[in-house]
C-alpha cells in the first residue's frame, strides 16, 4: 500500500467535533488510542498509562492524563492546556474513525476492536445510566450539529434495530444514536499494515493480558524490567480497576448514575447470548456483510497477537 490516511469526513454531532484535532500540535512519540466506543477505550488507556508509569506514580487519574479531544462538551482550551503541560510522553483518546482524524507519521496509533454484539450490550449500560445533567449539557451547549442526543427509552429490541440499521452520518448505515462501530473498524483496517498503526482486540486482551501488554509495550518502544511486569499487569486487570475505579477515571458522578462504579461495569463478553433473537442476529449478519470478510472476522473474533 502506498497511500496514507487522509481526512475524508468531518464528524460533528451531539458528542463529536472532529475539527478540534486541527488545534492540537503533535509531538514525536505521541500515542493515540481509538475505539468507536465501549470496545476497550478505558482498558487500553489503563494499559498504556501503566506502561508509561510502571511504578504506579501517575500524577492524576489515567483518563485525565489521556483526554478525549473530539468530545465537544469539554472546553478545548482545557484539553489543549492539559496536553501542552505534560512533560512526559502523551497518550490521547479519540472515538474518531481514521477518515476523520489527522494522521502523523511520528504518532503511534492503537485501535481497539470488539465484537459488535458485546459493544451493544456495554453501550446499553452506558447510555441507560447517563444522568439528566449529562443529557442537558450534551444538548444545550452551543454548536451542536444535528439532532439532540436522546435518552435511552428502555426498549432493547428497538435500540438494537436502530443501532444495526440507522446511522447518524450520511456515510454510515449503523450506530444510531452514537456513530458507526463497523465503519470505524473499516477505516482502521484499511491501513493496518502501516508501521505506526496497531490493531488490538478486546477478546485477545481478556484471553492473555500478559502477552498482549508485552506486545503493546514492544510496539510503543517501552521497556520494563521483569520485576515491574507483575504489578503493572495486575493494575490493568478488570478486577483491580473495579476495586478503585476513580483511580483510573476520576469522579464520574456528573455523567453517570452511580459514578465510576457504573462506568466501569462488567468487562465481560457474550452477554448478548440469550438476549438477541434470531431475527436480531439476522440484522447483525446483514450489517457485517458490508465489511470486507477478513475485517468482519477480526472484528467479531480477534486474533491473538494478530
Amino acid at each position: 500500500m502506498t497511500d496514507l490516511p487522509q481526512i475524508e469526513h468531518i464528524y460533528q454531532h451531539h458528542h463529536l467535533d472532529s475539527t478540534r484535532w486541527n488545534y492540537l500540535t503533535p509531538r514525536p512519540g505521541d500515542i493515540v488510542i481509538s475505539t468507536s466506543y465501549k470496545a476497550g477505550t478505558t482498558f487500553m488507556q489503563t494499559i498504556v498509562g501503566n506502561l508509561l508509569y510502571p511504578d504506579d506514580d501517575a500524577p492524576e487519574p489515567l483518563t485525565h492524563l489521556s483526554p478525549w479531544v473530539d468530545m465537544r462538551t469539554v472546553p478545548l482550551e482545557l484539553i489543549l492546556g492539559r496536553l501542552d503541560r505534560q512533560e512526559t510522553r502523551r497518550f490521547i483518546k479519540t472515538h474518531l474513525p481514521l477518515d476523520g482524524l489527522p494522521y502523523h507519521a511520528e504518532t503511534k496509533y492503537i485501535m481497539v476492536g470488539r465484537d459488535p454484539r458485546d459493544v451493544f450490550m456495554s453501550l446499553l449500560n452506558h447510555w441507560g445510566n447517563h444522568t439528566d445533567d449529562f443529557f442537558d449539557r450534551m444538548n444545550s451547549i452551543l454548536g451542536r450539529k444535528g439532532d439532540p442526543f436522546p435518552k435511552y427509552h428502555g426498549d432493547l429490541k428497538r435500540a438494537w434495530t436502530d443501532w444495526m440499521t440507522k446511522g447518524c452520518f450520511e456515510w454510515e448505515s449503523d450506530g444510531y444514536p452514537m456513530w458507526s462501530h463497523l465503519h470505524h473498524c473499516r477505516t482502521w483496517w484499511r491501513y493496518r499494515d502501516l508501521p505506526n498503526i496497531k490493531l488490538v482486540h478486546y477478546a485477545d486482551l481478556l484471553a492473555d493480558l500478559d502477552a498482549q501488554m508485552r506486545d503493546i509495550a514492544a510496539y510503543l518502544d517501552i521497556e520494563l524490567t521483569e520485576e515491574q511486569w507483575p504489578s503493572v499487569i495486575d493494575r490493568c486487570r478488570f478486577s483491580t480497576v473495579k476495586k478503585d475505579p476513580e483511580k483510573v477515571v476520576g469522579n464520574m458522578d456528573g455523567g453517570f448514575k452511580g459514578g465510576a462504579q457504573t462506568f466501569i461495569n462488567k468487562g465481560t463478553n457474550n452477554r448478548w447470548q440469550g438476549v438477541l433473537s434470531d431475527d436480531d442476529l439476522a440484522l447483525y449478519d446483514t450489517a457485517m456483510a458490508k465489511l470486507p470478510a477478513d475485517c468482519a472476522d477480526w472484528l467479531q473474533n480477534g486474533t491473538l497477537l494478530g
